[in-house]
C-alpha cells in the first residue's frame, strides 16, 4: 500500500521525485491553483503561460510534465487540471481535489515519492486529496510475472510514497483524515482486488476465507453457513442459485459491535463470484466481466472492516451471499420453484435473474436481527445501466427520508447516485400462477421490478434501500481520476459515510 504523509514544508524545498501542482480552467487560460506559488515563483510567475504554450487548459484529469526550473528540488513539475477555477472567495469542490490527486497518482506510476501540492484550506481539503492519491495508486498485478509482481523497475508499480504538503501534521484535525484515508483507501482496494481476481481462485469457499481472515485481523465475529447449513436452513434461494456448481454457496456474517452503539446497521451484498446466468446463459460477449457479479459483496465486506478499523460507535453487520451461477445437470430450470428462508416460493423464470435470488434470503435473515437499518447492495440489473449509464447507482428504498438521505451521502463523499422509485403496479409483473411470485416481470421497469422483489423479504418496520452498483462497479473504459479499469469499489465510500452518520445519531 501507498504510504501517506503531511508535510509543512514549501513545495520548492521538499525532496521528492516529482511535484504535482493544480492547474485550474479560467476565462482566459489556465491558471496556477493555490499551493503552487513557491514553484510559480521559480518559473518568474510564467508557469501559467508555459502550461498554456505546452496545450494545456486546465480541465479536469489534464495531466502535464515538464521539467523543474532551478530552485524546485523535485526535478520534475507534474501539473494536474482541477477544472473550472471556483469563484472569488470560493474553494475548490472535494470531489475536484479527489479526481486531481487520482490523476496525478496514476500519471506517476513506477515512482517513489510525489509530493503534492494541491489546493489546502482545511482538514476536509487533505482528507480529499489523500483518498484520491491513495485510490490513484492502485495496480492489480497478481498475475503478472517478472518485473510487474516483484516491483522491481516497474513502470506500473503504484506511487510508493504520497506526501501532501499543508497536511500540518501535529495538527489532530489533519491527522484524523489522514488516518481515516488510508484506512478507507486500504479497505476500498481490497475490495477492488477480490473483484478483480479471476473466477478460478475467488469462490464461494475462498472469498468466505478471505472474511475469516480479516476477521480474525480485526476482531470481527465471522460466521459461515456452507451449503449443508444452507440446505438444513431452508436458505432456497442461496441453494438453489448455488446448485449448479461445483463450488457450492456460502452465507458469510460478518460483525463489527461497539459497547457504546446504540444503532445497528445491515449491509448485504450480492456475491456472485461467477454469473454464466446459468441455464438460461448469457449470450455471447456478456460473459467475460462476469467475475465483477460479487462486487456488492465486497463493497458490504469492505465497508465493515472500514467501520471496525474506524472505531465507530455504531454497530454494523455484513451479509455476503455467495454463490457461483452455472449451468450443469444439477442446475436450477426456468420453471423449478424454490422456497426461500423466508417461507415464501418464487417460481424461476429466467436463472440469470439469480442476484435478487441470493439477496432475497440475506435480507430475510438479517431482518431477523432486527436492525435499525438494512441497506443491500448489488450489481442487479442491466436495466439500471441503461437508466443511469456507467458512473451512477440507482438507490430504492422503502423510506422517502431514508432514500433521500443516502443520496446527500454519496453525493457528500463523490460518489454519483440517483434516487428511484418503487411503483407498486410493477409488483402485479410478478404475479406467478403456481408460487407466491415469480423472479421476473415485463421487461420494462426491469431494475425497479427488482428493487420490488427484494422489498417483499425486508422485515416489517425496518427501513431498508436498495443500491443498483450494476453501472459503477466494474470500469471497462479508459481510467480516469482516481478510476482504474476494472473493479472500483463502488459504493464503500457511502456505506462507510452512512455508518459515521449513524454513530454520530444524524440519521435520526
Amino acid at each position: 500500500m501507498t504510504a501517506l504523509t503531511l508535510s509543512t514544508s514549501s513545495a520548492a524545498t521538499l525532496r521528492a521525485d516529482a511535484l504535482v501542482v493544480g492547474v485550474a480552467k479560467g476565462p482566459k487560460g489556465p491558471v496556477v491553483a493555490p499551493g503552487a506559488e513557491a514553484v510559480d515563483k521559480a518559473f518568474d510567475g510564467k508557469l501559467a503561460s508555459v502550461l498554456e504554450t505546452l496545450g494545456a487548459a486546465g480541465g479536469e484529469g489534464e495531466v502535464t510534465k515538464l521539467p523543474a526550473p532551478s530552485g524546485v528540488k523535485a526535478p520534475v513539475v507534474l501539473a494536474v487540471g482541477l477544472g473550472d477555477a471556483p469563484a472569488k472567495g470560493d474553494g475548490f469542490d472535494g470531489e475536484a481535489l479527489r479526481r486531481a490527486a487520482g490523476s496525478a497518482a496514476r500519471a506517476l506510476a513506477g515512482t517513489k515519492k510525489g509530493a503534492f501540492a494541491l489546493p489546502v484550506e482545511s482538514a476536509a481539503d487533505v482528507a480529499a486529496i489523500a483518498e484520491g492519491a491513495l485510490l490513484g495508486a492502485y495496480a492489480f498485478n497478481a498475475y503478472r510475472n517478472g518485473s510487474a509482481k516483484n516491483g522491481k523497475d516497474d513502470k506500473s508499480a503504484p506511487l510508493a510514497e504520497v506526501a501532501i504538503l499543508g497536511g500540518k501534521p501535529r495538527d489532530k484535525a489533519y491527522k484524523a483524515v489522514a488516518d481515516r484515508a488510508i484506512a478507507l483507501a486500504e479497505e476500498i482496494n481490497r475490495a477492488r482486488d477480490l473483484i478483480n481476481t479471476p473466477s478460478n481462485d475467488l469462490t464461494p469457499k475462498s472469498f468466505a476465507a478471505a472474511a475469516q481472515a480479516a476477521g480474525k485481523e480485526h476482531g470481527l465475529t465471522v460466521e459461515v453457513l456452507d451449503e449443508k447449513a444452507l440446505a438444513k436452513g431452508g436458505y432456497g434461494g442461496l441453494t438453489g442459485v448455488g446448485q449448479g456448481s461445483a463450488n457450492p454457496p456460502r452465507l458469510v456474517k460478518i460483525a463489527y459491535t461497539h459497547a457504546k452503539a446504540k444503532k445497528t446497521v445491515a449491509l448485504v451484498g450480492k456475491g456472485i463470484t461467477y454469473d454464466s446466468g446459468g441455464i438460461s446463459l448469457k449470450p455471447a460477449g456478456h460473459n467475460e466481466t462476469m467475475k465483477c457479479d460479487m462486487s456488492g459483496a465486497a463493497a458490504v465486506f469492505a465497508a465493515v472492516v472500514t467501520a471496525a478499523r474506524l472505531g465507530l460507535q455504531v454497530n454494523v453487520t455484513g451479509w455476503l451471499a455467495l454463490a457461483e451461477n452455472m449451468p450443469s445437470g444439477t442446475a436450477t430450470r426456468p420453471g423449478d420453484v424454490l422456497t426461500m428462508y423466508s417461507g415464501k416460493t418464487v417460481e424461476v423464470l429466467n436463472t440469470d435473474a439469480e442476484g435478487r435470488l441470493v439477496l432475497a434470503d440475506a435480507i430475510t435473515r438479517a431482518s431477523e436481527e432486527k436492525p435499525d437499518a438494512i441497506v443491500d447492495v448489488a450489481t442487479l440489473t442491466g436495466a439500471m445501466v441503461v437508466a443511469l449509464g456507467d458512473r451512477t447507482f440507482g438507490i430504492m428504498a422503502n423510506d422517502d427520508a431514508f432514500r433521500a438521505s443516502l443520496h446527500e451521502i454519496a453525493g457528500e463523499v463523490g460518489e454519483q447516485s440517483w434516487p428511484l422509485p418503487l411503483p407498486a403496479e410493477l409488483l402485479k409483473g410478478m404475479d406467478s400462477p403456481v408460487a407466491d411470485l415469480a423472479n421476473v416481470g415485463g421487461r420494462m421497469g426491469g431494475g425497479l421490478a427488482a428493487g420490488l422483489f427484494l422489498q417483499e423479504f425486508v422485515g416489517e418496520g425496518i427501513a431498508w434501500a436498495h443500491l443498483d452498483i450494476a453501472g459503477p462497479a466494474f470500469h471497462e473504459s479508459a481510467p480516469y481520476g482516481y478510476t482504474h479499469k476494472g473493479g472500483t469499489g463502488a459504493s464503500v465510500r457511502t456505506l462507510v459515510r452512512l455508518a459515521e452518520r449513524t454513530a454520530a445519531g444524524d440519521l435520526g
